[in-house]
């Protein structure tokens, strides 16, 4: 005796129904990680941006400052530059004798980035002992 298991043809519609709406799900769920993986990345890569700019700005005043010494070997006092993409400042302090240090900071939107430079000779050059981004 044998017995046949038949199937209708409703349960094959189920069975495609089913399998359908699982890829469905699995391919939106993929989707979505790579649309936010994509934002994020973008994001990520104008902080980037706007932090070499802040850095790019820091040492431009650092730079002035300098010049400024340059030019004036008693100069001590501030400064500041504004550029399209953002700003920067610097301040000069004179530590006695040849000896200066240069603090310039940049700014671009809200990133902010520093550098100091200390001087330890003027004349005839100006001698650089160290500069350090902060």
């Amino acid at each position: 005796m044998k017995i046949f298991l038949r199937q209708s043809k409703n349960s094959k519609g189920y069975i495609t129904l089913l399998s359908v709406l699982i890829v469905g799900a699995v391919s939106i769920a993929i989707t979505v990680s790579l649309i936010l993986l994509g934002l994020s990345s973008s994001r990520t890569g104008l902080s980037y941006q706007q932090m070499f700019q802040a850095k790019n700005l820091a040492h431009s005043c650092a730079e002035e400052g300098l010049e400024k010494i340059r030019e004036s070997s008693a100069f001590s006092g501030s400064g500041s530059i504004s550029a399209s993409q953002g700003s920067c400042t610097y301040l000069v302090t004179n530590l006695g004798g040849n000896s200066r240090t240069v603090d310039a900071t940049g700014t671009v939107l809200t990133v902010i980035r520093r550098a100091s430079v200390s001087v330890t000779a003027i004349n005839p050059l100006i001698v650089v002992s160290s500069w350090q981004e902060m």
